[in-house]
């Protein structure tokens, strides 16, 4: 036989030959020659060197010992005296009863929210990163949350946490600012034939973020198009002049077209104008060359209007001083 201390907080497990044989405790033990002991730190989680199943067998150290079952689609978040220690994986666990009072909190990670009762500040810490997925929802935006590509429901702004699992769940975020879109070098044909390239803008915002994303693919290239399509339309059947002459027109006739259909993509159109119609060089030639013959012909007409003027006062004086000598005289003197 031999002497074997045991230290508070401590066991001590008796192995002979590679057998187990048994548990010794705190205080003075004796042994035989041909036994080992490992000894264990009742603080810790117990590692067994042999299969665990094998030690249970024994109630004494099954007594001992509180075993934790974690299945595949689980987590366990470890607590020792209150305090959050470590997250257990799927499999099997022991912990030693008595020194530490250990207490376990399982997840299911079937369901991809996070329980309100789960402090965010342990959540936050460094371990539960590959198991978390954490957004933030900014003020001006809205989030629409998808698991395993099927839409759950729609995030205001904060933040959010979530479970990585086999269905891991996606969050598209849309922005609710007005937004503009710019409808560039757009060329078109008037009635008249007249080739042009037409600049538009169009200031928007999305005011239902379900119909936006969920029922409509790329609602900002079909709202574009929608513009697009009204504006060619419009153009389409007013000569240049007229179009010239009718800019204002144009914009109300694409905010009355695409209005109604807009709403179907979750927008709503706030405003729109042409910013700029950019003329072919032949074209821009013709115009400037009708406008100089214009302003030429309305020169000419003032330049006739003042000589007739000047001829009629002439006639008048003239009147005046073969009527009266006296004026004449005068006016021959000043001359």
């Amino acid at each position: 036989m031999k002497r074997m201390r045991i230290n508070a907080g401590k066991v001590g497990l008796r192995f002979r030959n590679g057998d187990f044989k048994g548990v010794i405790t705190e205080g003075v033990n004796w042994i035989g020659l041909l036994e080992d002991v490992y000894v264990y730190d009742q603080s810790v989680q117990f590692q067994p060197m042999i299969d665990l199943n094998i030690l249970i067998r024994e109630s004494r150290l099954r007594e001992m010992l509180e075993l934790v079952e974690v299945g595949d689609s689980e987590l366990a978040l470890l607590y020792a005296d209150g305090n959050f220690k470590e997250i257990l994986k799927p499999g099997r666990y022991a912990f030693w009863k008595g020194l530490n009072k250990f207490t376990f909190r399982m997840v299911d990670l079937a369901q991809p929210s996070i329980p309100d009762d789960i402090d965010i500040s342990v959540i936050s810490r460094n371990a539960f990163i590959p198991f978390v997925l954490s957004c933030t929802i900014a003020s001006f935006e809205n989030g629409l949350l998808f698991v395993d590509n099927r839409f759950v429901k729609r995030l205001e702004p904060g933040k959010y946490l979530f479970w990585k699992t086999l269905k891991e769940p996606t969050v598209l975020k849309v922005d609710l600012r007005q937004i503009q879109m710019e409808i560039s070098g757009q060329e078109m044909l008037t009635a008249d034939k007249a080739a042009l390239r037409m600049n538009f803008f169009v200031r928007y915002q999305v005011v239902d973020v379900v119909k936006a994303v969920q029922d409509n693919k790329d609602f900002e290239k079909q709202l574009y198009v929608l513009v697009q399509l009204a504006l060619r339309e419009f153009v389409g059947n007013l000569s240049l002049d007229e179009l010239l002459d009718s800019k204002q027109q144009v914009t109300a006739n694409v905010l009355k077209s695409v209005g109604a259909k807009s709403n179907e993509l979750g927008v709503q159109i706030l405003d729109a104008g042409v910013k700029d119609i950019i003329l072919p060089g032949d074209v821009k030639e013709i115009m400037n060359r009708v406008l100089v013959a214009q302003k030429q012909a309305q020169a000419n007409v003032i330049t006739r209007r003042e000589e007739t003027a000047s001829t009629r006062s002439m006639l008048n004086t003239a009147k005046i001083m073969e009527e009266n000598e006296m004026l004449f005289k005068l006016k021959e003197m000043e001359y």
